[in-house]
């Protein structure tokens, strides 16, 4: 990172943040505090949940683990920084800082991107192939998607990232955004943007495009084996599954295209940051509910671990 920063006079950043209003601050912070708190607690007691119950050691909950740990740490990369500025006004952030802010973001959200194909590619598996499931979907399968995922993850990050901050900084160094994100820091850049911008659409497009195509294959499959079950009950279960994780994955990839997959001539700060605190703040929060507490198993797994405490 040193390197990159010989190329620029700017040394730190400042955050604008989500407003300016003064009246606001205090009810965001407190808004803001409560909502990371549930997102800790939601997604690390899913992952202490999964890992305690041995009934759910099996390979949906491994992916719902691996989901929840990535929803809190993206949600941790980016929270904190927006709840102390809100508490003291602190609104900058160092040259080395931001490149890290955004390489651990990047690297958590494009982890999750992989994580929601895997997911449905299990689901596929045990929808469309019941008898074959535990013969496919092994734990070395599993292992591999998952490492995969995150392999991937960094991947896309440490590219991105050096695609950014290989750019010269030196003029305004005023973030309109409440974090380090690519298209933001991005636009103050004072040298040629062309090639850069053009990557980061590339990249996003392809990664982003390669996981929704996993997810609409899986699913195209499942609602055509759902439709020749002939079964309500079994209709029903199944139909509400898939809505839970469409919704979730909707919102997800809706909100992710909005800020990357469009050019920069149509992108607009103020939506961009609507956009972001959906999937950096909310989406880790209802997470944990719209895959897990919904779910009878994770419903009893909660009620054994009380009743074991008790």
């Amino acid at each position: 990172m040193m390197s990159m920063k010989n190329n620029t006079e700017v040394t730190e950043f400042i955050l604008l943040g989500l407003t300016d209003a003064p009246e606001l601050q205090v009810p965001l912070f407190i808004v803001f505090t409560l909502i990371y708190l549930i997102t800790l607690i939601g997604n690390l007691g899913m992952v202490m949940l999964i890992l305690l119950d041995s009934r759910l050691h099996i390979p949906m909950y491994f992916f719902l683990s691996n989901l929840s740990l990535v929803d809190f740490c993206y949600s941790s990369t980016v929270t904190p920084k927006v709840i102390a500025g809100f508490l003291r006004g602190d609104k900058l952030i160092s040259y080395n800082g931001c490149a890290a802010q955004m390489f651990f973001f990047a690297v958590f959200a494009a982890t999750e991107n992989f994580l929601l194909a895997s997911m449905a590619y299990d689901r596929y598996v045990a929808v469309c192939k019941p008898l074959h499931y535990t013969t496919i979907m092994t734990s070395n399968v599993c292992a591999h998607l998952a490492i995969g995922s995150y392999a991937f993850g960094f991947l896309t990050a440490a590219i991105q990232t050096r695609n950014t901050f290989s750019l010269s900084f030196c003029m305004s160094n005023v973030v309109h955004h409440f974090f380090g994100d690519i298209p933001a820091v991005m636009s103050l850049s004072c040298s040629n943007k062309d090639f850069s911008e053009l990557v980061l659409l590339l990249l996003s497009s392809v990664y982003i495009l390669f996981a929704v195509l996993i997810i609409l294959i899986s699913y195209l499959f499942i609602f055509i084996t759902i439709l020749k079950m002939h079964s309500a009950v079994g209709y029903q279960k199944a139909l509400s599954t898939c809505a839970s994780h469409l919704i979730a994955v909707s919102i997800f990839y809706g909100t992710v295209t909005v800020m990357y997959v469009q050019p920069s001539s149509s992108h607009s700060m103020d939506t961009a940051k609507i956009a972001s605190v959906f999937y950096t703040i909310l989406i880790p929060m209802l997470n944990p509910v719209v895959y897990s507490l919904r779910n009878k198993e994770v419903k009893n797994a909660f009620t054994r671990f009380f009743s074991i405490e008790d």
